[in-house]
């Protein structure tokens, strides 16, 4: 996903998360049911839920009938389309005609929506896909949904034992109608698969809920066309939903949105599965593997790629470059605007360079979308086809995703959403991030050429997702300040060396260090990870084998921090991998960002000036600013208390967890001090805020300002400090750094100065701030999600987080108290003593703070618990 997405990666684990680009055809097998007989699973596994989590509810069959003679059933004015299996639609109904060769066999279901109402969603969009597989059971076909996540091989004695506990749930019942004239194939009604509520073939349940669907109305769904091909089948169906809060049309009280189902049959052969190494950032497909040797439920893990063979596997192994038997294959969508296609191409074309450093040549293309006259069956919802979908929307974003074989994590096809708003977004990035040093970015509307070098990198990192990889937002880190300064450095390596980081474009290049290219493009991280998923090792044929193999490419790279993979998360524990940073100095970095930040505001009314136009444009790019220095703010934020994360095998020996320097953190508390807490004059300037707004500037510091406060005092962050300094008593440690931050906040007390009123706001929020440690605990986190959100469940009260919040307010209470005596500024008197009435809330939450404190409270027979909290 380009835009940030906070659970991207924990949903990357799945079946469906991820890449994107495909080939034309979804295998390279033919069309024989010598071909399509697919070789049996290593193991059955848990039913894979439909969307939204639920599984779907069975499609109902008319019900046991007598079988019929075919002709009556396929009559003579059946619409009867031929390919896997034969589809015949007469009247209303649609039969399908499944041979006994398909029976048995697992296909790939992918339900897509195909047109739909305002605020639902796009045409193009992926609503769920499953493994079915078709079953006879006396006079009845039943279809299964199939799930890949618990296995074990079939010699094995315990996989008749996996598959009772894995049982195959059922989404269909349909009676067999007739025979084909030769008896190899059953003819069965599926119209009520694809006109009954089937929530895993329609609505999402999200949506449902959203939108309080009450339940879908059968005389308003409808087939609309069924089509087979050799290796698909494709139907599209109207479903209409009676919904009390439908997102558009309010006043109908209806849904209805435009399905195509693609039923796509899975490689004859699986490909072989290459394991997984957290070092190597690869989306993966996950099993637990009952038939091992081990002593425990063997976890398996092994990355999504898409098949590359080499055309001539003699003078590939001779390390000659090749073009592979199937190159990688994307189709433009035909809703495209012309003058962003061949961007569009060139950002997908330019991961040739590391498919090159795998072997393979010309290995990924882009092409138009065929005329009708060229292939008049070719439909972007075609499960065959990959296809960059462009949606009509105003969401700022663009997004890879791709569809798997569950058996060996093999990529068959995918579809890139690009919303047309995603240029709103590259608008604004370029231009708050680069006009100070960059001209053509200091305009409100781009020249064609300048955003089509935006559109092609948002295409080459969407392209990245979609041959398997995420983000990787340790690349960055990599890069030190001063090459990010030199014309010569980014011209050859541009800002990051992995294009799948959120390294946008170079904030860092001030106004006369000659800089000319601001863009990330694929780096040698993307070479080298490309290489390590795709290169083909002749002779090698299992993925145990190559393990020993795959290790040692690794341990190769470990020492260069070019090659450095850091990992996606909910909480930035480790402040080498955040999103939208640069290089490998947050600090100094950010003190040129801002440089640049300052620059830009004062011309801001001047650069966004349209004669007739009002100062829309201006307060958008302006509430830009503001929240390009928030990043600036949290980027720094993220050293206090941060954790290095660095994967490592036991062969390579040193921890993988390493806290951040402790000189590293004060440095960055100190710039907070300076650039977070103080007020921002700079950033309330007048000449803008009086054209944009009646009031709001003071609104603005202080969510950024608040927002700094509660990322450093978040209990994660002090639980890490707290474990740093109990293991190393050099550590940064949390009672410091409260401390400190306390003085920096309240410098203003021993000073005696009056105190304007961004800091007041400031300082209140830095005492509700500490309310919170005093009263709230965090809410259970699932074991599987607290790696992802940056460390294990923390228990609020019962670590020192409560008695520090305490001490800190107890100490700030006491310097209030004498402050409030010396200064003659109303507004800082009334705010002094509002400060003493709100701690003595904290601490006293029953009322009964005296200068007897607890004493005055037990005279009461008042009891305290155990935190001291009357």
């Amino acid at each position: 996903m380009f835009a940030s997405r906070t659970l991207l990666a924990l949903a990357a684990a799945g079946v469906v998360l991820g890449g994107c680009s495909g080939a034309r055809r979804a295998t390279s097998s033919g069309a024989s049911a010598e071909a399509r007989a697919t070789t049996p699973p290593t193991g059955t596994a848990v039913a894979t839920p439909g969307a939204g989590g639920e599984v779907a509810a069975p499609a109902r069959s008319s019900g046991p009938v007598k079988m019929k003679k075919y002709a009556d059933v396929v009559t003579a004015e059946a619409i009867t389309d031929d390919g896997l299996f034969k589809t015949h639609r007469v009247g209303e109904k649609l039969y399908f005609e499944i041979p006994d060769t398909l029976l048995g066999d697992e296909l790939l279901l992918v339900s897509r929506i195909a047109r739909t109402a305002e605020n639902i969603g796009y045409g193009g969009e992926s609503a769920n896909e499953q493994v079915v597989r078709w079953e006879k059971n006396n006079k009845n076909v039943l279809l299964r949904v199939v799930s890949f996540g618990n296995v074990a091989s079939n010699d094995s004695p315990i996989a008749e034992a996996v598959r009772n506990a894995n049982f195959e749930p059922i989404i269909g019942n349909f009676a067999i109608e007739a025979m084909s004239a030769d008896s190899h194939a059953v003819v069965i009604d599926v119209t009520n698969l694809f006109t009954d509520d089937v929530p895993a073939l329609g609505l999402q349940k999200s949506a449902r809920d959203q939108y309080k669907v009450r339940r879908l109305d059968k005389a308003r769904s409808i087939v609309m066309s069924a089509r087979s091909f050799p290796m698909n089948v494709e139907i599209r169906n109207v479903l209409t939903y009676d919904a009390a809060e439908p997102p558009s049309n309010s006043d109908t009280g209806t849904i209805s949105l435009e399905m195509n189902h693609s039923m796509v049959v899975l490689p004859a052969v699986p490909m072989q599965q290459r394991l997984c190494d957290e070092r190597v950032g690869f989306f993966a497909i996950n099993q637990t593997d009952y038939g091992t040797d081990e002593q425990r439920a063997a976890r398996r893990c092994f990355i999504a790629r898409w098949r590359l063979e080499p055309s001539d596997p003699a003078a590939y192994a001779r390390g000659e470059l090749v073009t592979p038997v199937k190159p990688i294959t994307y189709y433009i969508d035909p809703a495209t605007p012309y003058q962003w296609r061949a961007a569009l191409k060139q950002g997908v074309e330019d991961w040739n360079v590391a498919f090159e450093a795998a072997g393979f040549k010309n290995a990924i293309r882009a092409l138009d979308p065929p005329t009708a006259e060229q292939d008049p069956e070719f439909s972007p919802e075609d499960a065959r086809y990959s296809v960059i979908r462009y949606f009509p929307s105003q969401t700022e974003n663009a997004y890879g995703p791709s569809v798997k074989d569950p058996r060996s994590g093999e990529i068959l096809e995918s579809d890139i959403g690009w919303y047309h708003n995603v240029m709103n977004l590259l608008r604004n990035w370029y231009f708050i991030q680069t006009a100070a040093a960059n001209p053509a970015a200091r305009r409100i509307r781009f020249d064609d050429a300048v955003m089509s070098e935006l559109v092609r990198f948002v295409s080459a990192h969407e392209v990245g997702h979609t041959i398997g990889l995420p983000h990787n937002m340790g690349s960055s880190n990599a890069i030190p300040v001063d090459s990010l300064r030199s014309p010569s450095y980014t011209s050859r390596n541009g800002t990051a060396p992995s294009i799948m980081d959120y390294a946008r474009f170079n904030y860092v290049a001030q106004p006369g260090d000659g800089v000319t290219n601001f863009y990330p493009r694929v780096g040698p991280y993307d070479k080298w990870a490309v290489e390590w998923g795709y290169r083909v090792h002749p002779g090698v044929t299992s993925p145990t084998a190559e393990k020993a193999m795959m290790n040692a490419l690794v341990k190769a790279k470990a020492s260069d921090p070019t090659f450095f993979y850091g990992r996606q998360t909910g909480g930035t524990m480790d402040p080498r991998s955040q999103t939208e940073d640069l290089s490998s100095d947050a600090v100094r970095a950010s003190e040129l960002g801002l440089a640049n930040l300052r620059r830009i505001v004062p011309m801001l009314p001047t650069w966004t000036a349209e004669e007739g136009e009002d100062y829309d444009q201006l307060s958008e790019l302006y509430g830009q600013v503001v929240g390009q220095w928030g990043r600036y703010m949290n980027h720094v934020a993220s050293n206090v208390g941060g954790v290095y994360d660095t994967p490592r095998t036991s062969d390579q020996g040193g921890p993988v967890f390493t806290p951040v320097p402790a000189a590293s953190q004060r440095r960055s508390l100190a710039f907070l001090q300076k650039e977070a807490f103080s007020t921002p004059e700079w950033l309330l300037d007048a000449s803008i805020l009086r054209r944009i707004e009646a009031t709001g500037g003071l609104e603005r510091v202080r969510r950024t300002q608040a927002g700094v406060i509660n990322r450093i005092l978040e209990p994660q962050r002090l639980v890490r400090m707290i474990e740093a300094e109990a293991l190393d008593r050099s550590a940064y440690g949390a009672d410091e750094m409260m401390a400190e931050v306390r003085a920096g906040l309240w410098s203003e007390l021993r000073a005696g100065r009056v105190i304007d009123v961004s800091r007041r706001t400031l300082q209140r929020a830095y005492i509700e701030r500490l309310g919170f440690l005093m009263t709230s605990e965090l809410p259970p986190v699932p074991p599987a999600l607290q790696a992802f959100l940056g460390g294990t469940q923390v228990n609020v009260a019962q670590s020192d987080i409560r008695a520090y919040a305490r001490g800190e307010l107890t100490a700030l209470r006491r310097d209030v108290e004498t402050a409030v005596r010396r200064t003659t500024d109303r507004p800082t008197q009334m705010h002094l003593r509002d400060a003493v009435a709100r701690i003595d809330a904290i601490l006293d939450p029953m009322g009964r703070m005296t200068a007897g404190g607890a004493a005055a409270g037990a005279a009461r027979g008042v009891e305290t618990d155990e935190d001291g909290d009357f």
